[in-house]
């Protein structure tokens, strides 16, 4: 019988095909030795505890359409709120060790990396960049702990892949600004203590059309605020989804974010957060892999595993090529952001690349799991309903297109 190569040069950490390995996660160009021991040792720390804490219970939540709220002081515990900010109690981390933990999180479900991402990306760092101390002071340390939950209020009904035509408005009423209008598709609303609300400041007499956009910290028990929760989601079943409504919400002055105006303040923010879900793509992508690896040595068809098929073989060759292109372009992104050399259209390309290439192979693997690829013993149908999601919030994939576009040619195709 021919020796084959694998036979020769068996994989290190193959243990046969018969009995499925814990995870080890997917690293077939060594980007492990590009990570320095602090980002090593978060990784796995986040990856350990996903795997305790989030895997073992989270296809009841999505069943039930529930968000784990017990998890959110253990995520203070660990420092992974606003884990790339400086100081307030934030833990002061690169952010490369920030992505490996969206990555270990979202392995679990894109529920978990989404609260870390919008606690931390979308709350935190309005608050840290563009707040006063005093502002900082009062929030940072409980959100850093989970104590304190926030939102990011921005998409409208009738305004999404275009906020510049937010509706949403403050008028300036002498002591206070008084906030009217309503926001959907926000993540964790229901849960919030506090909301960062970006609306058009009108000043007295003036039209909306006067307006400039600004961000306000709205707090749970403002009279007027309500936060209602959206039901019937086929996605992030696991993560709490709301409607924010504002009639007549008296904001007090101090509770204006004073450092930036317009549009940069809230793309500063997505930008943020749209880096971490380059990273959180990635690991349910491996999630993914992982399982239809799995899957494909244990299930015997035609009288050996399913692996050892050349179309099975293909589509998990596919898998692990494009999950290793977006670690790539993932790390160097990171050590960009690090040393400050990035700009925006850079993390477009990431976040369209990752969560694209991760929603295929969500779809492939369910199609290499078979008819079981629709149950929930496996996570393959959960992420990619998840990642429907994803696809589309912080910017569409058309919508970063556009934005690309817009860099090579320098014409707004927006308009």
């Amino acid at each position: 019988m021919a020796v084959g190569y694998l036979d020769v040069f068996p994989h290190p950490a193959r243990g046969g095909p018969e009995a499925p390995m814990a995870f080890e996660g997917l690293d077939f160009y060594n980007v492990d030795s590009h990570f320095t021991d602090e980002e090593r040792m978060v990784r796995d720390l986040v990856r350990n505890w996903t795997e305790d804490n989030v895997i073992p219970i989270i296809e009841e939540h999505c069943r039930n359409a529930t968000f784990p709220m017990h998890l959110v002081a253990q995520l203070g515990d660990l420092g992974l709120l606003g884990m790339n900010l400086d100081g307030y109690g934030c833990a002061g981390m690169s952010n490369v060790a920030y992505g490996l933990a969206c990555q270990e999180l979202e392995r679990g479900d894109s529920g978990m990396r989404s609260f870390v991402s919008v606690q931390g990306s979308l709350c935190m760092f309005p608050i840290w960049k563009y707040g006063t101390d005093e502002q900082r002071q009062k929030y940072l340390p409980d959100m850093a702990t989970g104590k304190l939950i926030g939102c990011f209020g921005l998409t409208e009904p009738d305004f999404g892949s275009n906020p510049g035509g937010l509706v949403t408005k403050a008028v300036d009423d002498g002591d206070s600004y008084v906030l009217n209008g309503a926001k959907m598709w926000i993540t964790n609303g229901s849960i919030a203590d506090l909301a960062i609300v970006w609306a058009k400041l009108v000043p007295p007499g003036g039209t909306l059309a006067d307006g400039r956009i600004h961000g306000f910290i709205v707090e749970k028990g403002d009279a007027g605020f309500t936060a209602p929760q959206m039901h019937g989601k086929h996605s992030l079943r696991a993560s709490v989804t709301s409607e924010l409504v504002f009639d007549d919400v008296r904001i007090p002055k101090n509770r204006l974010l004073p450092n930036v105006s317009g549009l940069r303040g809230p793309f500063g923010c997505l930008d943020n957060a749209r880096y971490g879900i380059a990273w959180g793509a990635l690991g349910a992508a491996m999630a993914c892999y992982d399982s239809a690896r799995n899957y494909a040595l244990s299930r015997i068809q035609f009288g050996k595993p399913i692996a050892g098929f050349q179309l099975v073989q293909n589509k998990l060759a596919w898998m692990l090529r494009e999950i290793t292109k977006g670690q790539l372009l993932a790390l160097h992104l990171g050590r960009m952001k690090d040393d400050g050399s990035l700009f925006p259209e850079q993390i477009s390309l990431c976040k369209m690349n990752n969560v694209d290439i991760a929603l295929q192979i969500a779809r492939v693997a369910r199609d290499i799991h078979g008819a079981n690829g629709v149950l929930d013993e496996y996570p393959v149908m959960r992420h990619a309903a998840n990642l429907e999601s994803v696809y589309t919030y912080e910017g569409t994939h058309d919508i970063h297109n556009l934005i690309l576009g817009r860099w090579i040619t320098g014409i707004q195709a927006f308009q």
